[in-house]
C-alpha cells in the first residue's frame, strides 16, 4: 500500500488550511494510501505514526529546535509529500524555508497543495521562492485565481476546489442557542470567522445594525465565532463597545450547531483563499449574506445564488418567508461542484495530469 505524507505548519485544528487537510487525508485513504502526518502543532493529539517537529508551527515554542535532518527523516520513504500550505505562504519564513530546501533534496513526488499564497499578503508580497519550482511536483490551487496567479510565474496548476459533506450531522439549535443566552424569538445574525482586519467584523456588525429596522420587535444578535488574532483585539473591543445591538463571542461545539442555532450568516470579508462559511451555511441551508471578494466571483459564476450585505430589506424578507430562497439551485450547485464525496476521483484526475497512474 502506498504512503503519503502530509506536513504542514498546524494539522487537526479548526482553520481552513486544517479542516481541508482532514478531508484530503480521508480521500488518499479512499485512494489506497496510507497517511501519516508532520507538523509544528498537531491540534487534535498525536497518531502513533505522526511526527511533531515544533519549529515548523507558525509561532514555534519557546526554544524549539530547528531539525531539517527531523524533518528529512519524516518525508523518507513516502511514496508522495503533500505540503499543506507551508510553502505556499510562509508565515514561518524560516521553516518554509527549511522544507522547501528539504523537499528540494527529496527525490519523490510533492503534491503542493495551496491555500494561500504570499502576493495575496502585504506583507509578505515580497517575498521571492514561494511557492518552490521543484521537478516531479503537482500543484493543486482551490480557486483559479491563484492557478492563473501560479501560471503567470511559470508554474502549471490544476483546480481542486474544497469539497464538503453534503449531508452533515444535524446540529442542536436550541441547545446551542439556550447555552449562547438566545431566546427563542431572538435573530441570530452569525459571522463564524475569526477577528482580524481582512474578515470586516465591523461590516458584520453594521449589516446586523441595518437589520434590525427590518425586522420589527426581533431582536437582533451578533454572534462571532473566532477569537481576535494578529493584535485584533483592541480594535475588536471597541467594535463590540459601540455595536449598539448584543454580540455575543465565542464557537459552538460544533461547526453545524453553530449553523443549526443562527437565522442568517454574514460573510463580510474582503480577502478570503476560498470562504468555506458561505458553502457550508449554503448547506445548513441559512440564507447566506456576502461582501464581494474576488474568488467569490467564481462560486457565483458556477451558479450560488446569495444575498447581499448592502440589501439587509431584502434579507429581512427571506427570513421572513424562506420560499422566497432559490434552494433547488443551490442543491444542484453543490452536487456538481462541492460534493466530497468526488474529491477521490478528482484528485485522482490531477494525478494523472502529471502521470501520476502507478504508485
Amino acid at each position: 500500500m502506498p504512503g503519503a505524507a502530509f506536513i504542514s505548519f498546524r494539522l487537526g485544528g479548526v482553520d481552513g488550511v486544517s479542516v481541508e487537510a482532514r478531508k484530503w487525508e480521508w480521500a488518499f485513504h479512499e485512494l489506497g494510501f496510507n497517511v501519516r502526518r508532520i507538523a509544528g502543532e498537531l491540534v487534535d493529539g498525536l497518531r502513533p505514526d505522526d511526527t511533531w517537529l515544533p519549529f515548523l508551527a507558525i509561532t514555534p515554542v519557546p526554544g524549539a529546535r530547528v531539525e531539517p535532518d527531523a524533518l528529512a527523516a519524516s518525508i523518507a520513504g513516502a511514496d508522495v509529500v503533500v505540503v499543506e500550505n507551508l510553502c505556499s505562504l510562509p508565515l514561518n519564513l524560516e521553516a518554509s524555508t527549511i522544507a522547501a530546501e528539504v523537499l528540494s533534496a527529496y527525490e519523490g513526488r510533492v503534491v503542493f497543495h495551496h491555500h494561500d499564497l504570499p502576493w495575496e499578503r502585504p506583507h509578505l508580497a515580497h517575498l521571492q521562492g514561494f511557492p518552490p519550482q521543484r521537478t516531479n511536483s503537482l500543484h493543486i490551487t482551490i480557486n483559479r485565481l491563484a492557478a492563473h496567479a501560479l501560471e503567470q510565474r511559470g508554474i502549471e496548476a490544476h483546480l481542486v476546489r474544497n469539497a464538503f459533506d453534503l449531508q452533515p450531522p444535524q446540529g442542536d439549535r436550541a441547545g446551542t442557542r439556550a447555552s449562547l443566552g438566545f431566546q427563542p424569538d431572538h435573530l441570530v445574525v452569525l459571522q463564524p470567522t475569526r477577528a482580524i482586519p481582512r474578515k470586516e467584523v465591523q461590516r458584520g456588525i453594521a449589516f446586523a445594525q441595518a437589520l434590525q429596522a427590518h425586522v420589527g420587535t426581533r431582536s437582533v444578535q451578533f454572534w462571532l465565532t473566532g477569537p481576535a488574532e494578529d493584535g485584533y483585539g483592541p480594535e475588536l473591543e471597541e467594535l463590540v463597545a459601540s455595536a449598539g445591538l448584543p454580540v455575543t463571542e465565542g464557537r459552538a461545539a460544533r461547526p453545524e450547531d453553530a449553523y443549526a442555532a443562527a437565522d442568517v450568516v454574514v460573510f463580510p470579508s474582503s480577502w478570503e483563499g476560498f470562504g468555506n462559511p458561505v458553502i457550508e451555511a449554503t448547506v445548513a441551508g441559512k440564507p447566506v449574506v456576502v461582501a464581494h471578494y474576488p474568488v467569490l466571483d467564481e462560486l457565483i459564476d458556477l451558479g450560488l445564488n446569495l444575498l447581499s450585505i448592502d440589501d439587509p430589506g431584502r434579507v429581512a424578507e427571506v427570513v421572513r418567508d424562506p420560499s422566497l430562497r432559490d434552494d433547488d439551485a443551490n442543491r444542484e450547485f453543490l452536487r456538481k461542484h462541492f460534493d466530497l464525496n468526488d474529491l477521490p476521483a478528482r484528485l485522482r484526475d490531477a494525478f494523472a495530469a502529471v502521470g501520476w497512474e502507478e504508485w
